[in-house]
């Protein structure tokens, strides 16, 4: 495996945890779980989950932004490669916007109404699911022609001590799991 495989390969696999993780958390509220305030084990995964997906979806909103000023750089305002980044960075469902969600998602996780506490973790699971992975899927598609693995190392920022943080927290994590609860990524499950 080459660098550039690497380096796709933790990108994916960061992508498929938070994915695990937001929709672990949208599963743990609906029906019986939502009837009452989080218990402590609910509360323990929610605070890892969310240290979790903010730190990931951190990544992601700086990637993009490295992202941009390498495409900038490299093209001219007429390339069309560039116009193609530009659309699909500009399209809705940015990270920012998908951690924005996140926050509310918490602040409403101390409402007494039960609906009202899944409502935001529902909410913020399909944004996630929806436009944030589908604007991913779009950039995926756009950076799979590009083989140059200086461009991979400018705009991923993915090394050993992200790769290792990535996966302290995610173990973090799986080790708070509620029971009734699966914490499967889309591999798992197929």
């Amino acid at each position: 495996m080459n660098e550039v495989q690497l380096i796709r390969s933790q990108l994916a696999l960061e992508r498929a945890h938070a994915a695990a993780v937001a929709n672990a958390w949208a599963t743990a509220l609906q029906g019986d779980a939502a009837a009452e305030p989080a218990s402590d084990t609910q509360g323990l995964f929610r605070g890892a989950g969310v240290e979790y997906l903010a730190c990931v979806l951190a990544w992601f909103e700086e990637r993009d932004q490295r992202l941009l000023d390498l495409v900038q750089a490299r093209f001219g305002s007429s390339d069309p490669l560039r116009r193609a980044f530009e659309e699909v960075l500009a399209r809705p469902g940015r990270s920012r916007e998908a951690l924005t969600k996140l926050e509310l998602a918490c602040a409403g996780s101390a409402a007494p109404d039960p609906r009202a506490r899944e409502r935001g973790w529902r909410e913020f699971a399909e944004y996630f699911n929806g436009a944030w992975s589908t604007r991913r899927d779009a950039l995926d598609a756009l950076l799979s022609s590009s083989s140059r693995t200086s461009d991979w190392r400018s705009f991923a920022g993915i090394d050993a001590d992200s790769i290792l943080e990535e996966r302290r927290r995610y173990a973090q994590v799986r080790g708070q799991v509620p029971a009734g609860i699966t914490l499967a990524t889309p591999q798992d499950r197929a």
